[in-house]
């Protein structure tokens, strides 16, 4: 039974109403500061904690629930006689709720021009160490860390007058994790503070904080255990805030295969579509409309589309999906659907549909994750992501014949998808479509023949087309390959020893070449 409440919150959202409910069910009050203001404001009778401990609030502030009187009312378990016969000697309460959400740090630290002086004094005390007090005790201890909370337990004490033990625990587990956020936070900040005072890109110390988003039924191959994590934080527009519409269970697999299609369809700012297999685009279009896009994507390579997955970067419409649902789709993901769309697919009942909203007004770079990470044996690799966007200005010219417009055009598309297929890429594009792509090859003359025998298979022909090649030619024996292929212009990286050799041979063969003077690699 909650006699006791105390509440003090950084963060003021819901806590009147909250406050409000329990004192109609009798419940005492305590609170500090400016929580304290808000709820006596409001005509609600409250005890100040420092009447309460009959010790003032000192050192601006930084001492206030550091208390026996706090702590011992949190702590002691109501079943032992001697916890509560301890209280009764030192005239100690019990307190049966407890309301924090600590200082605003991680907001704080992400404020440009945040000094260290900000963010030291933005470290919450008192309120991590009431939580884990009143976490500890979850059995006697209602312990609330976010106002997403409050309605629920509202709920439960309205039907039930109590809350149950089950979302007692509940609510104790929410909130060491939330003093696990918390303090990682603190650590990250506080790992990258350098000695002249700037933030160093990669800290000491590095605490990610992922939740669980569901158990899959199995990993890579079943014969792994797998679950699926997000971000505490994610970006917005990222794979973790799909909402699935319809379908099975997402495995590992569709998971990892749709984030690899979402990243590169969402990188282009006019309709496009992209078709993933094992990771690797295997057909990429752009399209006055989403029914275009799918079907110049579809062409490049219909036979790996079979089982892949399909992403849009917009909505998709009825016209579209009734075309998309002739082929076999693991997965399909737009940011949104017409209602003629979702009734196409109520027929193919184990397409897993995902909806993805992306911000508006925001560039691809406020959509990515900021570091990309890679396990290895008991480590990490810690990398900024590959977002960096390349323009028609950043293209240097290095042979005789210069590009038209158009090649231009294909040029950068083919570049744009060549970031997104696995190392070594070679990648064949013209009229805002690929033609071949080749993909994870050890040499990158094999990636060059497999991505034109592929663009031979689905009839496409590459006279005059653009290649684009993630790392630079070492020889001019790829340059060779893809010319012979028909290609008329490339686009490379550039930086090889044997850079002159390789320009030298596109001259002699009359095609167009560009260096980027950044490569995509992509393991």
């Amino acid at each position: 039974m909650i006699k006791t409440a105390l509440l003090s919150v950084s963060d003021k959202t819901g806590v009147l109403e909250l406050a409000q409910s329990l004192h109609a069910r009798g419940v005492k009050l305590l609170s500090t500061g400016g929580t304290a203001k808000l709820l006596a404001d409001n005509g609600l009778p409250v005890v100040e904690v420092a009447n309460h401990t009959g010790f003032p609030e000192m050192l601006d502030g930084r001492v206030k629930t550091l208390h026996p009187t706090i702590h011992g009312g949190l702590l002691a378990r109501r079943e032992l006689s001697e916890h509560m016969d301890a209280l009764a000697a030192h005239g100690i309460e019990t307190i049966d709720m407890l309301v924090v959400n600590l200082y605003p740090f991680e907001a704080t630290v992400a404020k440009a021009g945040c000094t260290l002086e900000d963010a030291i004094e933005n470290i919450d005390i008192g309120g991590p160490a009431m939580v884990r007090s009143a976490a500890k005790n979850w059995r006697d201890v209602v312990v609330l860390t976010d106002a997403s909370q409050y309605a629920s337990v509202l709920e439960e004490l309205n039907a039930r007058g109590d809350v149950s033990e089950a979302s007692k625990f509940k609510l104790s587990v929410a909130a060491f994790n939330r003093i696990s956020q918390y303090d990682g936070a603190i650590s990250d900040y506080l790992s990258s503070i350098q000695e002249d005072g700037t933030r160093a890109l990669f800290p000491q110390q590095t605490n990610g904080q992922f939740v669980k988003l569901q158990d899959l039924r199995y990993g890579e191959n079943p014969h792994q255990s797998a679950a699926f994590y997000r971000d505490v934080n994610p970006a917005p527009g990222s794979l973790v805030t799909a909402v699935q519409l319809q379908g099975k269970e997402l495995s590992y697999n569709n998971i990892a295969d749709a984030d690899a299609a979402w990243e590169c369809v969402k990188s282009f700012d006019v309709p496009a579509c992209v078709i993933v297999k094992h990771s690797n685009p295997c057909g990429v279009a752009m399209g006055v409309n989403a029914l275009e896009a799918y079907e110049k994507a579809f062409k490049t390579d219909s036979t790996s589309a079979f089982g892949g997955i399909i992403a849009f970067n917009g909505v998709l419409d009825g016209v579209a999906a009734h075309v998309v649902s002739k082929q076999f789709v693991e997965v399909l993901i737009a940011t949104d659907y017409t209602p003629e769309a979702l009734e196409v697919f109520k027929t193919k009942s184990n397409v897993r549909v995902l909806k993805i909203a992306l911000p508006k007004g925001d560039g691809i770079g406020h959509t990515q994750n900021q570091m990309d990470v890679k396990r290895v044996g008991s480590g990490l690799l810690i990398q900024t992501a590959d977002c960096l966007s390349m323009s028609r200005a950043d293209l240097q010219v290095v042979t005789v014949k210069q590009p038209t417009e158009q090649q231009l055009d294909d040029l950068l598309f083919a570049w744009k998808v060549a970031k997104f297929v696995k190392s070594n890429a070679i990648v064949f594009c013209a009229g805002g479509m690929t033609l071949g792509v080749g993909a994870g090859q050890m040499s990158r003359i094999d990636s060059a023949r497999i991505a034109s025998i592929k663009a031979e298979h689905a009839g496409l022909s590459l006279q005059g087309s653009a290649v684009a090649s993630d790392a630079f030619f070492p020889f001019r024996d790829g340059l060779d390959v893809v010319v012979d292929a028909g290609a008329s212009c490339v686009i490379q990286p550039g930086g090889s020893m044997r850079d002159d050799e390789v320009i030298a041979a596109a001259n002699e063969r009359g095609i167009v070449m560009v260096t980027t003077g950044v490569r995509h690699f992509r393991h």
